[in-house]
């Protein structure tokens, strides 16, 4: 499956939350917010590219529909607890939720070899302290304080730092499309989260 369309299936994620979180959490979706989500996903589809000519294997695309309605339901859901639950607590029952997961794929399909290199433990340390203490403890922390369709919004901005970094660190090539996608995906996040 391309990783653009892959992306670009996920970056809906912003749109399907603020569909849900009206009826779901009875929050008000303005239409300064609609309009700010959809420049944000104009300007990720910009970023991204949409390469429809491609061949899209079945699995992919369930997986990554899976992955949609996983992401957005878990932030609809940590919403809707989180004003009970301390940020250490939620981001426990994040891990267990991840772990639970991925045991019951090991002892299903694959068999569970673990080689100890640098590599590994490099990758390891930085999914563990950056993004499980740390990219998770700030996401939960501003769904718990702000509003889930103006915390999603932020995700817009994925595709566009991703492309950003890859030219900055891996000289991948970063055209003006790419730039006005970025632009315009930078208004749209403005226009949807500020107050």
């Amino acid at each position: 499956m391309p990783t653009g369309i892959a992306a670009l299936i996920v970056t809906l994620q912003p749109i399907l939350t603020n569909a849900l979180s009206g009826p779901i959490l009875n929050e008000k979706v303005t239409i300064k917010q609609w309009i700010g989500v959809l420049l944000g996903f104009t300007g990720a589809i910009i970023v991204l590219g949409f390469d429809v000519g491609s061949n899209i294997p079945i699995i992919g695309l369930v997986a990554t529909i899976i992955a949609l309605i996983s992401i957005t339901t878990s932030t609809i859901w940590q919403k809707k607890l989180s004003n009970n639950l301390p940020l250490s607590v939620s981001n426990m029952y994040q891990a267990l939720g991840g772990v639970i997961f991925h045991i019951v794929i090991i002892i299903f399909f694959a068999k569970p070899y673990i080689s100890f290199t640098q590599t590994f433990v490099i990758a390891m340390s930085h999914q563990i302290f950056l993004v499980s203490f740390g990219a998770f403890t700030i996401l939960m922390y501003l769904i718990k304080n702000n509003s889930a369709s103006k915390t999603v919004s932020i995700f817009f901005l994925i595709p566009a730092t991703s492309a950003f970094m890859a030219w900055l660190f891996l000289n991948e090539s970063l055209t003006n499309l790419d730039l006005l996608g970025f632009l315009i995906t930078s208004i749209g996040v403005y226009i949807a989260t500020r107050e």
